[in-house]
């Protein structure tokens, strides 16, 4: 497997704990991927090497890919990459991972939880920059308000674009929130209504990931319009 050299040109902080990462790689011309793949990052950490995969949160675009990750308190690569600022480096695999668009582009779901919103934060911007007639719909979910990552982003794309939907949804509301309230999994029936003839991609962890598909198959889904990835 291929490996670059990934220099750290940016970051910002999207939530308590949760980072978005601009990597700049060298040695090669642009950064080929497909929306939705990973790269693995590699550490050397107590005298050997680490490696842990993390999705691609950007679009195809030169040189440079972004992360988006959660500090884990008794991981051993995020912690390290937390410490990381601009002008840093870290080891990173070529782009890899089935996590993608299928071909051709059919009306399509997405259901994310968490950091599980990366892959389809950059399926989104790409397919959509791109232009599509298709209907999109992005049912994100989340604890609290401020961890709905992206969120000023996915407004101003369904804004833009009249054929995709966001709908945020949060499980821990304060008295403030009056949107959708709940578990991904209670809003399905808005999201898919009674039509079969569409991809749902879903991505999170792994209860949430096992649920949804597990109702998508109740429901008659076809196994290959079920596209996912399962954080643990």
């Amino acid at each position: 497997m291929q490996e670059y050299h990934a220099k750290l040109i940016a970051l910002r902080d999207l939530a308590p704990e949760v980072r978005h990462f601009v990597f700049e790689v060298a040695g090669t011309g642009r950064v080929d991927f497909t929306p939705g793949q990973f790269v693995s990052v590699t550490e050397r950490i107590g005298g050997r090497d680490v490696t842990r995969a993390y999705s691609i949160a950007s679009p195809p675009d030169g040189k440079c890919i972004e992360l988006c990750l959660n500090r884990v308190a008794d991981g051993l690569v995020s912690p390290h990459l937390f410490d990381l600022r601009p002008g840093d480096s870290v080891r990173v695999s070529e782009p890899l991972g089935y996590f993608v668009p299928r071909r051709p582009l059919s009306d399509s779901v997405f259901i994310a939880t968490g950091t599980g919103i990366a892959p389809i934060r950059s399926i989104l911007h790409h397919v959509l920059r791109k232009g599509t007639g298709r209907r999109l719909t992005l049912l994100f979910g989340a604890r609290y308000e401020a961890r709905l990552l992206y969120r000023q982003e996915f407004e101003k794309l369904a804004s833009e674009h009249p054929n995709f939907r966001f709908l945020p949804a949060l499980s821990r509301p304060d008295e403030f929130w009056h949107g959708r309230t709940g578990h991904v999994q209670a809003h399905l029936d808005e999201v898919l209504g009674d039509s079969h003839d569409l991809d749902v991609y879903v991505c999170g962890l792994k209860a949430m990931v096992d649920d949804v598909r597990a109702e998508l198959k109740r429901r008659g889904f076809d196994r290959k319009r079920i596209i996912y990835e399962k954080y643990d």
